[in-house]
């Protein structure tokens, strides 16, 4: 072993102790083989970040206002890249590259627990609002296609076609004990995330304002209605920030894409997060924008439910649900593993794979998180309260919390103080988000 290298960590029983100021102790263990590119890591990252939660963010547009949401939408992802950041900079500390591993090394097993149970609830979050969609979307496009009209077919039902598309589709993939071949399928979310945004750009000029109730009799709408708004407050806006938080969270995949990463070190990893996370602000920006320009307040929670009403039939808006639900139904199984891993290790421990338990969580997570998609009557509800407890922790307040512990800085250097901020945030956008989202439950249940 090189005792003497400044840049070696050194590995004492299940925890790394740093010597020097950049140790890089993933690159210790061995000569590594050619890993990963710049661009496949960037894109690979983007494929993590955007979700379900792109179809959320108009109608956070609609109760912030574009200058609103416009600057939430940047301090949300900065913030996020700040939080990459720190755990980047751990990461370099300690050798570690999972999240569970950090919360460990920061607080002992109750550590490693409490983001295991975390990452397990934010999951199956993320899972039923996928679920949601699928649900919601499914009928809408099976009988866009068809050239004739129907009434009362089983393919009507979201529910039916839901637990079909589960067990037939969703179920054999998550039961898999390794998963690697569908990071093939799931390359191609971002090309139909692109897609979509490229159709809510068009299709803004092709619904008209007032919105007409169908494709010959507009309703009597103020034309007051079809002004943008640029700054909204309300009861609603608290729906904005954790729907963001939401859309932005990637930190359980970016150790990984850390490991597999060609020469990783932080300072190319943190550009892979960077471009990773101002591609996605973009998309986001826009796909956002043009959907509150053709609704307005009219928006709904999930975008693409608006232009069933008014565009029925419309061959590239079925198309894009098409490209959405396709991103979505093969994100499912891979969103599937980190949780049944983290429900494993709160179950098990760290013992050798077993088919039983393997099966057992994998169809009770499946079945709850069935459960939540189909009794959720708004997607709104899963993206605040997810984005407002799990979504705020894992993005703001474990990463600023882990580095402080794990970190031998002064409280008053830059970082420790960055730090102490992002938890503050954290903390302050989650208590008040949740609260108000409970508040508003109360009054219009």
């Amino acid at each position: 072993m090189r005792k003497n290298d400044a840049n070696y960590s050194v590995q004492t029983g299940s925890e790394y102790e740093p010597i020097g100021e950049e140790s890089r102790p993933l690159l210790t263990q061995g000569a590594q083989a050619r890993g990963a590119s710049f661009w496949s890591s960037a894109f690979n990252l983007m494929n993590a970040i955007m979700g379900s939660g792109i179809l959320g963010l108009s109608y956070a547009m609609a109760n912030t206002g574009i200058i609103g949401f416009s600057i939430l939408l940047l301090v949300v992802s900065s913030l996020a890249a700040y939080s990459v950041h720190l755990l980047l900079l751990l990461c370099d500390k300690t050798g570690i590259d999972s999240y569970e591993a950090l919360g460990e090394r920061a607080f002992n097993k109750p550590g490693k627990i409490l983001v295991a149970c975390t990452i397990l609830i934010q999951n199956i979050g993320a899972m039923s609002t996928y679920l949601f969609i699928l649900k919601s979307e499914m009928p809408a496009a099976i009988t866009g296609f068809m050239s004739t009209e129907t009434t009362g077919k089983w393919f009507e039902d979201g529910v039916t076609l839901l637990i079909l598309v589960t067990l037939i589709v969703v179920l054999p993939l998550a039961l898999l004990p390794k998963i690697g071949f569908l990071g093939y399928t799931s390359s191609l979310a971002f090309i139909f995330m692109l897609f979509f945004t490229v159709v809510v750009v068009v299709k803004k000029w092709s619904i008209p304002c007032p919105l007409p109730i169908n494709s010959t009799v507009s309703l009597s709408l103020n034309t007051s209605e079809c002004t943008p708004q640029m700054f909204v407050i309300s009861s609603k806006s608290a729906y904005a920030v954790p729907t963001m938080a939401f859309s932005f969270l990637c930190h359980t995949a970016v150790l990984p894409i850390y490991c597999e990463l060609h020469r990783p070190t932080k300072r190319r990893m943190q550009r892979v997060a960077n471009v990773s996370i101002f591609l996605s602000f973009m998309v986001y920006l826009i796909s956002a924008l043009f959907g509150y320009l053709t609704f307005y307040t009219h928006v709904e929670s999930e975008l693409l439910l608006g232009y069933d009403t008014y565009l029925p039939r419309d061959v590239v808006v079925m198309s894009v649900r098409l490209a959405i639900l396709l991103a979505v139904l093969f994100t499912v199984p891979l969103i599937h593993f980190p949780a049944r891993k983290a429900l494993l290790m709160l179950c098990r421990g760290e013992r050798e794979f077993s088919w039983l338990f393997h099966s057992l969580s994998c169809f009770f997570v499946l079945t709850l998180v069935l459960l939540l998609a189909i009794f959720v009557p708004d997607i709104r509800n899963v993206f605040g309260v997810v984005g407002s407890t799990t979504s705020t922790c894992l993005l703001f307040v474990y990463p600023g919390m882990f580095y402080l512990r794990i970190s031998s800085e002064p409280i008053r250097s830059l970082n420790s103080a960055g730090a102490v901020f992002l938890m503050v945030i954290g903390l302050v956008v989650g208590v008040l988000s949740l609260s108000v989202i409970i508040v508003s439950w109360v009054q219009d249940p």
